[in-house]
């Protein structure tokens, strides 16, 4: 006689695990940390391998310490490590980036229970908290194909806010798709983010609705600002952000009402930064303002059960 066994849903696995998936997600990294080592010069692959290195030991460490079992596996780590390092400039001090990668580790991730229990995407937090103490060095910029590898403070440039600001003269658009510009390492080739949320997106590892509504309403409302729409899509972190941050299946909603509504949620509160805020850049803000938001996202999105009555008022 064979046994039925007894368990909790769900019944069906498709085979894939976080291992699995935190791959893709660094295969999709790929095209933006080459073309950041190719604009920025080979200090860029360094800070990566800092911020990664910082990430990943912070997280052993940790949990050592905190007699937990060891997690390096999935590779969520290293993931965080590399997208800290994107949302940086090249001309970062090391140990401010060590000091980011302990803080999305340990603070945001771990203080919280580990994978999946962190309320806030790490890699963003431990940005605004790097910008919030070191602003100089988080707002340096060198210029793209200027290879001052060990010079952090050798030149200063220009990003297309500030340039905007300051009546400067602005990039051209194909050097705004291409990255040949200023800005953190993975914000500038919008090509290569591109390239990495299609194949997201083919892989199934994201769903495009949050991307899409975060970007078109960056879009639409910019242009009703009487902004250039262009030019708003492939500045600050916006690629970066809606696809690779605002998508992280911890911080983000599971509803496909919630998705819609959390997408176009960064997207409003990226565009009144970035138009009535002293800030020139609000990505950041605006996806950590919303994965506060999400529990209650959820909430008022959650399907109804087949079969339930409607309750009575």
């Amino acid at each position: 006689m064979t046994k039925l066994p007894v368990s909790i849903s769900p019944h069906l696995h498709c085979g894939r695990n976080t291992r699995s998936i935190m791959l893709d997600v660094i295969i999709a990294l790929l095209p933006a940390v080459i073309a950041a080592t190719v604009i920025f010069g080979f200090r860029a692959l360094l800070l990566v391998v800092v911020t990664v290195s910082a990430c990943v030991t912070s997280e052993y460490l940790t949990r050592k310490i905190l007699k937990k079992p060891d997690t390096l596996s999935n590779l969520t780590a290293v993931v965080t490590g590399i997208l800290l390092a994107l949302n940086l400039p090249v001309t970062l001090p090391f140990w401010m980036a060590v000091l980011g990668g302990m803080i999305a580790i340990v603070i945001v991730k771990e203080f919280f229970g580990g994978v999946g229990q962190n309320f806030v995407n790490p890699a963003i937090t431990a940005r605004i908290v790097l910008m919030m103490s070191f602003a100089p060095q988080m707002s340096t910029w060198q210029p793209p194909l200027n290879y001052y590898m060990f010079r952090p403070d050798v030149i200063s440039s220009a990003t297309y806010f500030s340039a905007a600001q300051t009546g400067q003269e602005l990039p051209s658009l194909l050097d705004m798709f291409l990255g040949i510009r200023s800005g953190s390492l993975g914000e500038t080739c919008a090509a290569a983010l591109l390239l990495g949320g299609g194949y997201l997106v083919v892989r199934k590892v994201i769903s495009p609705l949050i991307p899409l509504c975060f970007i078109g309403t960056v879009g639409i409302l910019s242009t009703l600002l009487g902004g250039q729409p262009l030019y708003q899509l492939m500045s600050g972190g916006l690629l970066l952000g809606a696809i690779f941050m605002a998508t992280d299946y911890t911080t983000s909603p599971i509803t496909k009402k919630g998705k819609v509504i959390f997408g176009i949620g960064c997207g409003i509160v990226t565009v009144l930064i970035r138009f009535y805020a002293a800030l020139p850049e609000g990505v950041s803000y605006a996806i950590l303002l919303m994965n506060i938001l999400v529990p209650h996202i959820e909430n008022l999105t959650i399907p109804k059960v087949f079969g339930e009555e409607a309750k009575v008022k």
